[in-house]
């Protein structure tokens, strides 16, 4: 997590070049992503967990990173706001986004969390307990990897420009809601995790973001001007 935020900030002041506004929209992205990162858990399945005896260390250390992503850009949002910038940031945390996570995943494989399912096969990866495990982080890790390759191709051929945040944010919340039933994670309803719920709300966020955006960039088409890139 802490190498994810080092190069996210470092990548982000090379693109800022020392604009103090951009500076605090980072900050409020990273303060908005931890805080929506905590409560996504303790929705997700921090309330489940009153009963263990180490409650207080599981809260306490305990996110998600699809509250992140929601929180961060809710952090966004709301600086851009306050500091009155009015041009897209989107396609900047496209890039760094995907990175951090990734990083993020191999934390998970290191300290044996966010598991998935007991299974058999040649698919199988054992923890750190010996037991052989479908391998969610890997899994989630090659995802970020290619997303990342797609959004870079996009941005190079000058594709869904100031959208692709939005494409990533789609993207990945199908991804989760398909790889959560391989998760090893609790299923509070309809044999669905809190978490499923949560990558819904994400792709469809990022969805009817990915559309406004697109009808707002292709209007000057409708009244004869030219079409947005």
């Amino acid at each position: 997590m802490a190498a994810g935020i080092l190069i996210s900030a470092v990548l982000w002041y090379r693109r800022s070049k020392g604009q103090s506004e951009l500076l605090l929209i980072y900050l409020g992205a990273l303060i908005g992503g931890f805080a929506g990162a905590k409560i996504a858990y303790l929705l997700a399945e921090g309330w489940l967990e009153w009963a263990q005896p180490d409650r207080w260390l599981r809260w306490a250390t305990g996110k998600s990173v699809l509250g992140g992503l929601l929180g961060a850009y809710a952090g966004v949002e709301l600086m851009k706001k306050l500091v009155g910038h009015r041009s897209s940031t989107g396609d900047a945390f496209a890039v760094i986004v995907p990175v951090g996570i990734l990083l993020g995943r191999v934390g998970c494989f290191m300290n044996g969390c966010c598991l998935g399912r007991p299974v058999s096969g040649v698919f199988a990866a054992r923890d750190v307990s010996g037991v052989p495990r479908w391998p969610a982080p890997f899994v989630e890790g090659a995802f970020q990897v290619v997303i990342l390759a797609v959004i870079l191709l996009l941005q190079r051929c000058g594709l869904l420009r100031d959208r692709l945040f939005f494409l990533y944010l789609t993207a990945y919340g199908v991804f989760r809601f398909l790889h959560e039933f391989m998760r090893d994670t609790p299923k509070i309803w309809l044999g669905l995790s809190g978490y499923q719920f949560i990558s819904l709300a994400m792709a469809g966020i990022g969805f009817w973001m990915l559309r406004r955006r697109s009808k707002f960039m292709l209007a000057p088409s409708a009244a004869g001007g030219s079409l947005a890139p």
